[in-house]
């Protein structure tokens, strides 16, 4: 090595200036991210103590013993299965349909010009401004005055029966209206997100002599799966999680959701808390594994096009 090379100084590490607004904004992420993470964790730390430990020494106190005997009692006495199953029958449906729907107005309203384009996306969206809790008591006459014949059964193998001939306390109640409260939001993100898609490309379709159906099935619905899988994701959640339409518009408690099922947890005296945030837990499962197997394709859809003026 030369003196020259010698003479000349290593480079030193640049030091990161400390910016405060950086380190207020880490220490806000880091109290909301506690905030959010506490409920979650003092539930789980509630359903692994027996309720006995709970009533000698409080919720506020070191247990003297951690068990899992409440999540298998809860799932035994709570009947779990058989209302995860009722739940699927009502969110399945009603997710597939209301995101089919919702991309069939989105895909005419983005994609097409004519004279009550806006007018009709704005009565879909206007809808989400609507409270349920305005429309109970028309809507449970409505239910009580709509037949429906018994072969409502036989397109789903006996999963909706008609045991009383009426819309009123039945799955396929339940399934629409979750689709029509649903379908006016799924309709306003779709639209704008389909108007992000380059126009040249269903123009090169109807060149090729593609007709309006197959451009939106083989053409659109494909760039657009990041949205529905985002849509997806938000809309088994919401649906799974509801208890209000179900005891209002169905008085078998067989027929119910799980929500019901926990609700069913609670004595008229006395309450299992720990019993009860076991169950909790258990339910909220199917919503966790929908968000990690969609956990890809709902980011992208919630960034894409994010950046785009």
């Amino acid at each position: 090595m030369t003196a020259a090379a010698r003479a000349i100084p290593a480079p030193r590490a640049r030091r990161r200036r400390f910016k405060p607004e950086r380190a207020l904004l880490h220490a806000f992420l880091i109290t909301i991210s506690i905030a959010w993470l506490v409920p979650l964790l003092y539930a789980l730390y509630t359903a692994l103590r027996p309720v006995s430990d709970t009533i000698q020494h409080g919720y506020v106190s070191l247990p003297s013993s951690l068990t899992l005997d409440n999540f298998i009692n809860v799932w035994s006495l709570a009947k779990l299965p058989y209302y995860y199953l009722n739940t699927l029958i009502v969110v399945i449906p009603a997710v597939i349909l209301a995101l089919f729907l919702a991309s069939l107005v989105a895909f005419a309203v983005s994609k097409f010009s004519f004279r009550f384009n806006l007018l009709l996306l704005m009565m879909f969206t206007a809808g989400n401004l609507l409270p349920p809790q305005v429309i109970i008591v028309p809507l449970y006459w409505l239910y009580l005055a709509i037949p429906l014949p018994s072969l409502v059964s036989l397109p789903f193998v006996g999963l909706f029966p008609s045991d009383n001939g009426l819309l009123y306390d039945q799955y396929v109640g339940i399934i629409l209206i979750h689709v029509v409260f649903q379908t006016g939001f799924c309709t306003f993100v779709l639209s704008n997100y389909m108007r992000t898609i380059s126009k040249e490309l269903t123009e090169a379709a109807l060149v090729d002599g593609a007709g309006v159906w197959t451009i939106y099935r083989k053409v659109i619905l494909p760039l657009t799966t990041p949205a529905l899988a985002a849509l997806a994701t938000l809309e088994f959640t919401w649906i799974y999680n509801d208890f209000f339409w179900a005891l209002l518009l169905m008085k078998t408690g067989d027929k119910r959701p799980i929500t019901s099922a926990l609700n069913n947890l609670q004595g008229a005296f006395f309450v299992n808390n720990n019993l009860l945030a076991a169950g909790a837990l258990l339910a909220a499962i199917p919503t966790v594994i929908v968000f990690i197997a969609l956990q890809r394709q709902f980011v992208r859809g919630l960034t894409l096009g994010a950046t785009k003026g």
